[in-house]
């Protein structure tokens, strides 16, 4: 089946920015969607949600992605995945000193080994595709450190780390690699802290942009976009 037919996978993809990017896919291609998450209930709603904007096709998998028994079970093949945004993570607004060791252990756990885990599994899959494109949802954290979120910055710094050595170790085949380096942008992680959302990125674009990614040539590869609010960071950051 050609990469136009294949399936984008989208990690977190049952609301905040991972919807987001599925409702683009949705609108702009006739790509079939498999959404992952671990509320089935949710899933169920950006289930509906997709097919409204257009989507073709949409499945959704209940998953814990930090669980490689759950991951390694599931049958990507019959997903035919062309593309996979591993998009699922969490945001903890927490200085260092009053982290506990579970929450720095849940951070990398969700915003890092997550990716890892479910790449390592869809990476055969995508080997004996036409071509593919994984696309990583990184920070201007994985870039520079934050005095109010050192666990977060930690997992992003690593996840950038593990996004260009996969680049590397995948440059001789069909797979493309990129990483988006995104400065704040609007998602529900942001509820509960006293910032102007109006001034955050629109996860819409954040979408608009993997679109994109996916239209070039299978000559041509973006390694790393940075993202931006367009007046810069937004306080309290």
């Amino acid at each position: 089946m050609s990469f136009k037919e294949s399936s984008v996978l989208i990690t977190g993809g049952s609301k905040g920015i991972g919807l987001s990017i599925a409702k683009m896919f949705a609108e702009k291609t006739d790509h079939p969607l498999v959404l992952i998450a671990r509320n089935t209930s949710d899933l169920e709603k950006a289930k509906q949600q997709c097919l409204d904007w257009g989507a073709s096709k949409v499945e959704t998998i209940s998953a814990d992605l930090t669980s490689e028994e759950e991951i390694a079970a599931i049958d990507f093949r019959s997903l035919n995945p062309g593309i996979l945004v591993n998009n699922a993570g969490v945001f903890l607004f927490k200085q260092l000193a009053d982290t506990t060791a579970e929450e720095f252990d849940r951070q990398y756990r969700l915003n890092t080994f997550s990716t890892f885990n479910i790449t390592k599994q869809v990476l055969p899959v995508l080997k004996e595709q036409e071509r593919g494109l994984i696309v990583n949802i990184c920070s201007q954290a994985s870039k520079k450190g934050y005095g109010d979120s050192g666990a977060y910055t930690m997992s992003k710094h690593a996840l950038l780390g593990y996004t260009r050595s996969l680049r590397k170790e995948l440059a001789k085949t069909n797979i493309a690699v990129t990483a988006i380096n995104l400065g704040q942008t609007y998602s529900t992680s942001w509820e509960g802290v006293d910032i102007e959302t109006e001034k955050l990125i629109d996860p819409e674009d954040v979408g608009r942009m993997i679109v994109s990614l996916s239209e070039l040539s299978a000559r041509s590869v973006v390694e790393e976009i940075d993202m931006m609010p367009q007046g810069g960071e937004v306080k309290p950051m």
